[in-house]
């Protein structure tokens, strides 16, 4: 690493303990990204840390989106953004699961609280841009089991009680020129295909003109409790 530093491609970032804290320069992001080899975003990738560590440009976009979202989609409707947070960490002890969601927009409806938004900003690979939307899928069909009283979905029991179908993903493309931000969006449809929540893709240069989702899944309850059978009692 401070080989690293002394390229310019790496610097710290304070201490934990005795042990430096090391993360790439902006210089060493692209290195990485040239090589194909794309760093982790930083677990707080639109606060203070991760502007200096070079994400400054993510943390735009994802406030672009919310703007954007607010503007065009809820302009003139009657839902309305209360309240949003941003790198709002899912997770499941019992499976292992963890992931963090960009941006959550408190938007209450008759069925749901919040909508989730997840921003790629052109720097990631597309299979990993499916992982994380599967995961969603996973988190959402995660099921516990609470004795007599029977089997209740993870989420809707212990994280977001006030809603009665799975909170909408909205994932939005940005950071690239807009031919290819479109090929990405075609890309991100078949590898998301059959999945059993409901979800929307959209640019972020479209989403700025107002122009329509694309729907890429379907709420689905019951075919997703056939795919996630089993209950871990709690």
């Amino acid at each position: 690493m401070v080989e690293l530093a002394e390229l310019g491609l790496a610097e710290t970032n304070g201490k934990d303990g005795k042990h430096q804290i090391w993360n790439l320069t902006p210089a060493g992001q692209k290195a990485l990204a040239d090589g194909n080899e794309l760093p982790p975003r930083p677990k707080a990738g639109t606060g203070a840390k991760a502007v200096r560590a070079g994400f400054g440009p993510h943390a735009i976009a994802v406030t672009d989106t919310i703007l954007a979202d607010t503007d065009t989609v809820l302009g003139g409707r009657r839902e309305y953004l209360t309240d949003w947070q941003v790198e709002v960490n899912h997770a499941i002890k019992e499976t292992g699961l963890s992931f963090n969601t960009d941006a959550v927009l408190a938007v209450p409806t008759e069925t749901s609280e919040v909508r989730l938004f997840e921003l790629d900003n052109g720097t990631m690979a597309q299979a990993r841009l499916a992982k994380e939307v599967w995961d969603y899928e996973r988190y959402a069909g995660h099921r516990v089991c609470e004795g007599v009283r029977g089997t209740y979905p993870f989420w809707q029991r212990h994280r977001y009680t006030r809603s009665t179908t799975f909170l909408g993903l909205h994932v939005v493309l940005a950071g690239k020129a807009e031919h290819l931000l479109d090929n990405r969006l075609q890309a991100l449809t078949a590898a998301v295909r059959g999945i059993t929540i409901a979800v929307w893709a959209n640019t972020l240069p479209s989403l700025k003109r107002g122009e329509p989702w694309y729907e890429n899944g379907l709420d689905d309850p019951h075919r997703r409790r056939d795919r996630y059978r089993e209950a871990v009692g709690r």
